[in-house]
């Protein structure tokens, strides 16, 4: 209930005992027990303040919440926008990771190469597929996405920030421009226009007060009902079909066995991965190295064309430069191969 100084003096001035200092004062206390006038009458009463708040947060098609956030140790930027009733599109970043998200009912598409580099394994065929993936869309769950129903259900919203939620009232804010009212609490500040149909523009939360998972935030809310244009991406990635990767080279075998003069050497290599979208050709450097000092004695290189299937073995080779028999038979060659990954 939001504490409102006396309004007899602007109300009305009768003459000491008369019924219309009665009158007046039973609508005074009418008005104060019942928060629905400002200290000035020509401002909305924080009732409709409230009722607009809410009601436009429920109504709307669509809207935009941007701003800054908290979350462990990390402050990070957001850009969501919801489009009722399941689609959504939101970028966070912090200064080294950006993780984009589209979420279509039960569909969840996410990129964001560091981001997925910090959520795989250290082995080598974890780091193939992070390079693999490269800044292309991957298929993931949407039970992943933080749902961030204090701040876009409009009846939650009403219940953690405003009613009795609410302490203190300031007229006369401004919001980028827009004429505001402030509605505060223990947990917050709520920005609302202050001409209907009274939006939400800004929530502020209190120092060290969490709300969805998420403490220190700082948000906008602009854009209701715009068209976002929210549709799946093309060429997604699917870590549960590999299919829908690029190649993914591994070394199964090197053989040197026709390492003379020429030194001719091949490698058997697997493809962990698909056919699809890679940027280009996997190459496979084959490097010889001597025994005891780990020098280089020569190298060579080949592209992987034509690529093979999921699954699927090729060979390939080439052959090293300047190397002698006496030097490969005191040598060891090694294949490693390069995949580029998504174009």
């Amino acid at each position: 209930m939001l504490a409102f100084r006396s309004l007899s003096q602007a109300l009305y001035r009768p003459r000491a005992g008369s019924v219309g200092t009665v009158i007046a004062g039973a609508v005074i206390v009418g008005a104060l027990s019942s928060c629905d006038l400002p200290f000035s009458l020509d401002l909305p009463t924080t009732r409709s303040l409230e009722s607009g708040a809410t009601g436009t947060l429920v109504a709307a098609d669509s809207f935009e919440i941007t701003g800054s956030y908290s979350e462990g140790s990390k402050r990070w930027s957001i850009d969501l926008q919801l489009s009722r009733p399941s689609s959504e599109r939101v970028t966070i970043a912090t200064a080294d990771i950006k993780l984009e998200a589209i979420i279509l009912g039960n569909n969840a598409y996410f990129r964001g190469q560091q981001f997925l580099s910090t959520h795989m394994g250290s082995d080598l065929v974890s780091r193939s597929f992070v390079k693999a993936a490269g800044n292309g869309w991957w298929k993931g769950s949407a039970g992943h996405v933080p749902q961030l129903t204090d701040l876009t259900d409009g009846v939650i919203f009403g219940s953690t920030f405003l009613g009795q939620a609410t302490t203190q009232r300031t007229d006369h804010m401004s919001v980028d421009g827009v004429d505001a009212v402030e509605l505060s609490g223990a947990r917050g500040d709520v920005f609302i226009t202050a001409q209907a149909p009274y939006r939400v523009l800004r929530v502020r939360l209190k120092h060290g007060v969490v709300v969805d998972g998420i403490r220190d935030a700082d948000l906008r809310f602009v854009n209701y009902n715009h068209d976002f244009g929210i549709s799946a991406p093309a060429d997604v990635i699917d870590f549960s079909n590999l299919t829908t990767l690029p190649p993914i080279y591994t070394v199964v075998s090197v053989d040197t066995s026709r390492c003379g003069s020429p030194c001719v050497v091949s490698a058997l290599l697997k493809n962990l991965g698909g056919l699809l979208h890679a940027r280009a050709p996997a190459t496979i450097t084959f490097s010889m190295a001597d025994t005891a000092s780990r020098q280089v004695l020569g190298s060579c290189q080949v592209q992987v064309v034509p690529d093979v299937g999921f699954n699927a073995t090729t060979t390939v080779m080439c052959t090293i430069d300047n190397a002698s028999t006496q030097q490969s038979n005191a040598a060891i060659v090694t294949a490693t191969p390069d995949n580029p990954g998504h174009g």
